[in-house]
């Protein structure tokens, strides 16, 4: 199932989506005693993370309970200002009472290969005899069409075998570590966070053009058992078209 908000602005966006994420773990922990989440880069996931650092919601999550891994990672170092892990730990995980153990970041510091490898192992053994079926994936949108560490044209958005790969990509000039479709749509759930006008006309081809996922990898993003949400603000919703009736 897909299903759309359109929020008013960035703002609201992150609170709505700071909220989902807090009822997200608690349904989790009260199910199945724990919470795995995959964690984004980007802007809005960092406003995202600040409110889930803050009253009243840092306090209405077992942080004890919950696991943290990474949908993609740039291959450079954790104290590096272009890390995804940099971010999070700065916006989130530093303010937050969660065993280190629990923060499952890749290792950009390794060699792309080898870094792959490993999270794929790291993800095995968290999941043991279970596919990696992670409670919550945070996924944003580039203007390309690309999310996580899957660009257009490339191969990681294909892969059918491997969980986690690594992938130059020369439209950023660095090599990339990203979860793939393999993990994405075993997803219980997958939340697209989008905002900005300058998004628009991608966000109306991916959700309501033709399936081309090579060309729009945000489009591959299809759990067979999970749901898709997309919450978005209202300047990335202008383009798309009113549901029918």
């Amino acid at each position: 199932m897909t299903a759309i908000r359109v929020l008013p602005d960035p703002s609201t966006l992150a609170e709505a989506a700071a909220r989902h994420v807090v009822e997200q773990s608690q349904s989790a922990i009260t199910d199945r005693g724990r919470f795995s989440i995959a964690l984004s880069g980007g802007s809005t996931p960092r406003d995202l993370h600040l409110r889930l650092a803050s009253p009243p919601l840092v306090d209405q999550v077992d942080w004890s309970r919950l696991h943290v891994f990474f949908g993609d990672e740039r291959c450079v170092a954790p104290d590096d200002e272009r890390s995804n892990y940099r971010m999070a730990q700065e916006t989130l995980l530093s303010k937050v009472p969660i065993p280190r153990e629990h923060i499952h970041r890749m290792r950009g510091e390794l060699p792309p290969e080898l870094a792959a490898q490993d999270y794929e192992r790291e993800l095995r053994e968290f999941f043991g005899d279970e596919p990696p079926g992670l409670d919550l994936i945070l996924l944003g949108m580039g203007d390309n069409g690309h999310t996580a560490s899957l660009f257009p044209g490339l191969t990681a958005v294909h892969e059918q075998q491997r969980g986690v790969v690594a992938e130059y990509v020369a439209e950023v000039e660095m090599w990339r570590l990203t979860l793939t479709p393999v993990v994405h749509n075993l997803a219980r759930e997958v939340l697209f966070l989008v905002t900005g006008a300058a998004k628009a006309a991608m966000l109306r081809r991916v959700l309501q053009g033709p399936y081309v996922p090579g060309e729009l990898p945000a489009q591959v993003v299809r759990p067979r058992l999970g749901e898709v949400f997309w919450l978005v603000d209202s300047a990335a919703a202008v383009e798309l078209s009113p549901p029918p009736g």
